[in-house]
């Protein structure tokens, strides 16, 4: 609402990260704007009311693409109880997640906030999802970094490449920390186990 008026706000389901079926747990849902991401997204919309002269310029598509942003992260937020329910839901995404992961490892700024905002979920879903897999976000993302290392410091074309240049590369900004991290996950040093793997004999 906008004084005396109702306004329309249309987005396809496919920008807001949701399939058709869900949307039945949002239809005729009323969601209180007094605080959260529900009161981000009033407050947001509500300023872009009678902006025509913005939909055409560039900081007009900028702001069109934040408001999809700001909306699917609350419909994720409304739906995320549902998700838990359904098991096959979960664990499509959670393969999804996995996957995006695995394509970002090298980014030093892969975080849980990063990940839950690329798959427009919540922290709080995102932490759930890798819970009932047993596992963190965060020990799922260092094991699958340190595996990266330990192959690329396995590697003959590597041999002359730093410790501290192959733990860069995989997001590590601490050489000091994943060699201790490396140590207590496969029992030797990082420069030990480049040395005897890509040793003579391999």
């Amino acid at each position: 609402m906008h004084g005396d008026e109702c306004v329309f706000f249309r987005i396809p389901c496919s920008y807001l990260g949701i399939a058709r079926d869900e949307v039945r747990h949002l239809a005729g849902r009323r969601v209180s704007a007094d605080g959260g991401v529900a009161a981000l997204v009033s407050k947001f919309l509500a300023a872009l009311i009678g902006e025509d002269d913005l939909w055409d310029s560039t900081n007009g598509k900028r702001l069109t693409l934040n408001a999809v942003d700001l909306v699917a992260l609350l419909v994720a937020e409304l739906l995320a109880p549902h998700r838990m329910e359904s098991p096959a839901n979960g664990n499509a995404m959670l393969a999804r997640i996995r996957s995006y992961i695995d394509e970002n490892l090298m980014d030093p700024d892969l975080s849980p906030e990063s990940i839950a905002r690329a798959h427009h979920i919540s922290v709080r879903y995102l932490h759930k999802l890798f819970q009932s897999d047993g596992t963190t976000v965060s020990t799922h993302v260092r094991q699958s970094r340190l595996a990266a290392c330990r192959l690329d410091l396995g590697r003959l074309a590597n041999r002359r490449r730093s410790v501290a240049a192959v733990a860069q590369t995989w997001g590590f900004t601490s050489p000091s920390h994943f060699s201790r991290l490396f140590r207590q996950t496969y029992g030797l040093s990082p420069r030990e186990w480049q040395v005897s793997a890509s040793g003579p004999n391999l």
